[in-house]
């Protein structure tokens, strides 16, 4: 790079009183602000895909700093990189997996498809630091080469969704996994709690024969259990490492073995079961491990806003609603009506419900556009997968706290709609037949007049009868049963 006054410049000059450096690439030189850590391909990652605000999640980063480390020690232990170099790369790898260089790692998800960019932004900020760690000069690659070290027995094609997969394990299950838990245990508490309480059942949305709430709740449980054990069962695709397989698959510039033993690295340093994909053109050529924990978290957003509507519509009223429930007020519903409190964190829950299955659509598109021995459409599929398991995990962290724990019941109205309700009769029809049973049904409603009276006033049955058999109490099955109390 030659500057006006055709003075040319070598890697790592500073320039324009020192504000920036030059970095190179087989581009040629490129300016970069002299306080940054990263290097010319970043630059121009940074130039040419400035597209919105999406940026690369940075647990990609984190997990890419696994990866870096695992290469790092395995090829100091295959011989093929020297000690010293080995134990700068390890160092700066720990401090790029403990967030510390996270103002490092700016680009966009909108980048190329196979992440090499993300890679390279990985390899010239722990080559920097690795040479600003022992005194030399920024940009000059020496003694540490963001592609010849940092790099070695790696492509950016089995690196990125190696780190993909080790981003989205550790997303699942440092954040996900333990929040639904502790959701589920919230809502088996109110089950418990609710088993014997009974209340009159809908269907199409219409009124039905009793269960107790404890048995609906146990239903929420079960879904929310079905729904957690997809995800934990998608774990198992993503345990599958592309690395080792370099370009296409075949492991070229790389030492023979080195998939297996980067694996059981990266298994060792995160404590997850990590494997060597068994076959690196299908974990190369496609993203299907990402596609079906994509389509888990979908379950759960379905799961859940099932769960969310169920309950916002058990809690409305106060007066002209069903209110079964009783919800939490954390904040005021309305800035013109005073005293109104709305269901706020089951609004922000089916919204969360419904981006995440957006994301998903576009995680399935995504995971189809892949073309021959390589899919380009990685950073679309981690961003939106990462997104959706964040934003899942902190609205049932935040669901349970503001609401689902401090949900209680008004049982004078349950017992209210239990009495009055015309489907009580269904108990009858065994006795007195269908149709009997259905024309005292349509006549209490006509007549606006109580089940019993229009029974009794039918002539089919007398107050004695149907005493002893319209007990909802009776007409619940075994609800302890059910829920393994007994």
């Amino acid at each position: 790079m030659k500057h006006k006054e055709n003075i040319t410049y070598k890697a790592g000059d500073l320039v324009e009183g020192d504000k920036y450096r030059i970095e190179t690439d087989s581009m040629g030189p490129i300016k970069v602000s002299a306080d940054r850590l990263w290097g010319a391909q970043t630059e121009r990652s940074l130039l040419h895909f400035s597209i919105g605000e999406d940026r690369m999640p940075l647990i990609v980063n984190h997990a890419y700093g696994y990866v870096k480390k695992a290469a790092a020690v395995v090829n100091k232990e295959a011989g093929i990189l020297s000690e010293d170099k080995a134990e700068l790369i390890i160092n700066v790898a720990d401090e790029v997996i403990s967030g510390q260089l996270d103002n490092e790692f700016p680009l966009y998800v909108w980048q190329t498809g196979s992440g090499t960019q993300t890679n390279m932004n990985i390899n010239e900020v722990i080559s920097n630091r690795a040479i600003q760690k022992v005194g030399g000069k920024l940009g000059t690659k020496n003694p540490i080469h963001p592609n010849d070290h940092v790099n070695m027995s790696q492509s950016s094609n089995d690196t990125f969704q190696t780190a993909m997969h080790i981003a989205t394990v550790l997303e699942f299950s440092n954040r996900l996994i333990p929040r639904i838990e502790a959701l589920i245990d919230v809502m088996w508490e109110k089950a418990v709690g609710w088993v014997d309480v009974v209340k009159i059942g809908r269907t199409h949305l219409q009124d039905a024969t009793p269960l107790t709430v404890g048995q609906e709740w146990s239903g929420y449980v079960t879904q929310l259990k079905d729904a957690l054990q997809l995800i934990k069962n998608s774990m198992s695709g993503l345990y599958q490492l592309a690395a080792g397989g370099t370009a296409v698959g075949t492991g070229i510039n790389t030492l023979s073995g080195f998939g297996v033993s980067i694996a059981a690295e990266i298994a060792r340093l995160t404590e997850h079961p990590f494997v060597t994909a068994p076959n690196k053109y299908a974990a190369q050529a496609s993203l299907d491990a990402m596609v079906n924990a994509s389509a888990a978290l979908r379950s759960l957003a379905v799961a859940l806003m099932k769960i969310a509507n169920d309950i916002r519509w058990l809690g409305s009223g106060p007066r002209a609603g069903i209110h079964e429930l009783q919800l939490p007020a954390n904040e005021p519903g309305s800035s013109i009506m005073p005293g109104k409190v709305n269901p706020t964190q089951e609004e922000a829950l089916i919204m969360v419900c419904i981006q995440v299955i957006g994301n998903d659509n576009a995680v399935a598109v995504a995971g189809s556009q892949g073309n021959f021995e390589l899919s380009t459409m990685r950073p679309i599929i981690t961003k939106n997968v990462l997104h959706s398991s964040l934003i899942l995990a902190d609205v049932c962290q935040n669901w349970r706290k503001y609401s689902v724990e401090g949900i209680t019941l008004d049982k004078k109205g349950i017992e209210k709609y239990v009495n009055e309700s015309l489907m009580l009769v269904t108990s009858l029809s065994p006795v007195i037949g269908y149709d009997k049973a259905s024309a005292i049904a349509h006549q209490a409603h006509a007549q606006s007049i109580t089940l019993r009276e229009a029974a009794i006033a039918s002539g089919y049955i007398t107050e004695d009868e149907f005493d002893k058999i319209i007990d909802p109490s009776t007409m619940v099955g075994d609800p302890r049963k059910d829920l393994g109390l007994v």
